[in-house]
């Protein structure tokens, strides 16, 4: 009969419907080959780059006085969705302080942002790698200063870990915190996640739980999409926004060079090794400088939206004994850019008897 013809062919065409399902998600959530830079269909490579020893290539920029009569050298470490152009500390520290102190800046893409190759593997680990790989090419001596902003500040936690010896002076600012490292008592952490709106603490916890929707995620248009890849004001103090009127005013926008390799190998994956699960916990880290002959300094805005302060004092409390911490009333994100706020940063990071 009928029935069982119609029983017999249903569930072959569900199985069809459920492959076909399978196979559009599947798709759906790949991302697009990134556009190597120097490749035939890529962007031009523009910047001074090395070459690393597994093959890939670092972009740098250079600032500052010449490297070989510099008596402080510092490398800086730029946040999500920036570059090496972005160096706000090199950019904004007054000229006659860089002259009188003799610095030297050094700024880099880390990987797949601007002009550096992306690394597939990226991990805490290896970009700290990079970072002294950098260091050794370009002849920075056995030490040398180290400053990170926003989500390259949380790569600071890294290189304190990994390559403590070859650290001067570290200075973080704002630097993000990872809502799942272990030392943090759950309800403090929970507490953070619930300061971000509602797009951005699922975003923040797809990266976490399931980092290959990602890139699906963050380029699909049914739900919001994390407010610092949307560019949505909901994420700025008010500082925040006088200070990005300014910016904007003076045509200060290198996005498309930012992403031009592609979303996923730049901003996605920077999310998954950010957020995912860290081989080792800041929260509860030793002190690697048994003599305190190292100076930690950690920046924050007590309004920043991006970053919540809570979690920051936390850790300042918890390291209190080796590491600085600053909190700026009525700060947010951007800080940084203040007027003068450069050369603060800078005369603190070098003048140990604050």
């Amino acid at each position: 009969s009928n029935v069982h013809i119609f029983s017999g062919i249903f569930p072959g065409v569900l199985l069809v419907v459920l492959a076909g399902l399978v196979a559009w998600g599947y798709q759906a959530i790949q991302p697009p080959p990134p556009k190597i830079c120097g490749s035939s269909d890529g962007p031009l490579v523009t910047a001074s780059r090395i070459k690393l020893r597994d093959g890939r290539h670092l972009a740098y920029r250079e600032h500052g006085v010449s490297k070989d009569v510099a008596k402080i050298k510092v490398v800086f470490i730029h946040g999500f969705d920036v570059c090496r152009l972005d160096d706000v500390i090199a950019n904004y520290t007054s000229p006659e302080l860089v002259e009188e102190l003799g610095i030297y800046f050094v700024s880099y893409d880390r990987p797949g942002y601007g002009e550096s190759d992306p690394h597939p593997s990226r991990t805490v680990k290896s970009q700290v790698s990079d970072i002294e790989e950098l260091a050794d090419q370009l002849g920075l001596g056995s030490k040398f200063y180290l400053i990170g902003y926003s989500l390259g500040g949380q790569l600071g936690w890294g290189c304190l870990k990994y390559i403590p010896h070859r650290l001067a002076g570290v200075t973080l600012l704002t630097p993000a915190s990872n809502y799942w490292w272990p030392g943090f008592p759950s309800n403090l952490s929970t507490e953070a996640l619930y300061k971000h709106p509602p797009c951005d603490y699922w975003s923040l916890r797809v990266a976490h739980y399931a980092p290959w929707l990602t890139h699906w995620w963050n380029t699909q248009n049914w739900f919001p999409i994390l407010g610092a890849i949307s560019k949505s004001p909901h994420i700025l103090s008010r500082e925040d926004k006088e200070v990005v009127a300014k910016l904007i005013a003076k045509g200060v926008d290198n996005m498309e060079h930012v992403r031009q390799q592609g979303e996923y190998e730049s901003l996605h994956r920077d999310l998954n090794v950010g957020f995912g699960n860290w081989e080792f916990d800041p929260v509860e880290m030793e002190n690697p400088f048994t003599n305190n002959e190292v100076s930690v300094h950690l920046w924050q805005g007590d309004e920043d939206i991006l970053v919540p302060a809570i979690l920051q004092r936390y850790i300042a409390e918890r390291h209190s004994s080796w590491i600085q911490y600053h909190e700026l009333a009525g700060s947010g994100h951007f800080f940084p850019y203040l007027d003068g706020m450069a050369d603060t940063i800078v005369k603190t990071m070098l003048n140990d008897k604050e």
